[in-house]
C-alpha cells in the first residue's frame, strides 16, 4: 500500500551561517549552493516526526543572495568506539571519553552567511489505510507546533552548530509573503546534490543525488520514485 498524501505545508527559515556538505571533500568542509532536500527535511522533521509520516520536500526558494565565508575551526577528530560502549553495556571496562586535547584537529570550511529559504513539503501517511480523521490529527498538530515555534529539536542548516530560527507560512498567506519576500531572480546549474539516503537496507544506506538546476531562485525537487534520481 503506497502513502498517502496530507496537506502542503511551508517553512520559512533563516540563520547566520550553513553548510550543507558535498560528500566528494574529504577533509575540508565546503557547502553545496544551496540547502539540500534532505537537510529542508530534517527541518520539517525537528518540528513533527512520527513513525507514520515521511515529509517530502517539492520545492525550494532561495530568499537571500548565495554568499560565502571561509572559517577555520577546532574539530575532535575521532568518536568513541561502539565496542567500548557495548562492552560498558555488558558489564565490563573500557573507555568511553576522549582527550580533547589530544584528539584537536584544526579543518578550513567553506560556508554560507546569511541564509534564508522557503521550503515547501508534502506531508505523507505510510499507511493509506489511515482514517480522515487521523489525517486531520496530524494536520493540525504540525500547524499548531509550527505556529508556536515548537520543535523536537532546534532545527539547524546542516550541521548542528548552525542552527536556524523558523516561521509557519499559512497558504492563504503564500502569495502576499512571495510579494513581500521574493525569491532572488537569478539562475543556476547547481549541478549532483544530495538528494537522501536510501535506508531500504539499513545496514548499508545508499546517497542518491539529483541535478539540480536553480530557475529564479527556485528549485524544483523531484519525487523519491523519480527517475531523475539517481543513486
Amino acid at each position: 500500500m503506497g502513502d498517502t498524501i496530507l496537506n502542503s505545508y511551508t517553512l520559512k527559515v533563516w540563520g547566520d551561517f550553513a553548510c550543507f556538505t558535498r560528500p566528494e571533500m574529504k577533509v575540508e568542509r565546503v557547502s553545496y549552493d544551496v540547502i539540500t532536500p534532505s537537510a529542508a527535511r530534517a527541518v520539517f522533521e525537528a518540528v513533527l516526526w512520527k513513525p507514520a509520516l515521511r515529509w517530502q520536500i517539492v520545492r525550494i526558494e532561495v530568499l537571500r543572495p548565495i554568499r560565502w565565508v571561509n572559517i577555520r575551526r577546532n574539530e575532535v577528530g575521532s568518536v568513541i568506539r561502539t565496542n567500548n560502549i557495548t562492552r560498558v553495556m555488558n558489564g565490563g571496562n573500557a573507555a568511553l571519553g576522549i582527550l580533547i586535547e589530544d584528539d584537536r584537529q584544526q579543518r578550513a570550511g567553506l560556508f554560507l552567511r546569511d541564509v534564508a529559504y522557503r521550503l515547501h513539503a508534502s506531508l505523507h501517511l505510510r499507511d493509506a489505510g489511515s482514517t480522515g480523521k487521523t489525517h486531520a490529527k496530524f494536520s493540525e498538530m504540525f500547524k499548531r507546533r509550527a505556529r508556536k515555534g515548537q520543535c523536537f529539536n532546534q532545527p539547524y542548516l546542516g550541521t548542528r552548530e548552525f542552527s536556524c530560527a523558523f516561521a509557519l507560512i499559512e497558504q492563504e498567506a503564500l502569495e502576499q509573503e512571495r510579494r513581500l519576500h521574493p525569491a532572488i531572480a537569478e539562475d543556476r546549474e547547481l549541478g549532483w546534490m544530495l538528494y537522501d539516503m536510501d535506508f531500504s537496507d539499513s545496514e548499508n544506506p545508499v546517497p542518491r543525488f539529483f541535478n539540480a538546476r536553480m530557475v529564479s531562485g527556485g528549485i524544483t525537487v523531484p519525487g523519491r520514485d523519480s527517475e531523475a534520481i539517481r543513486g
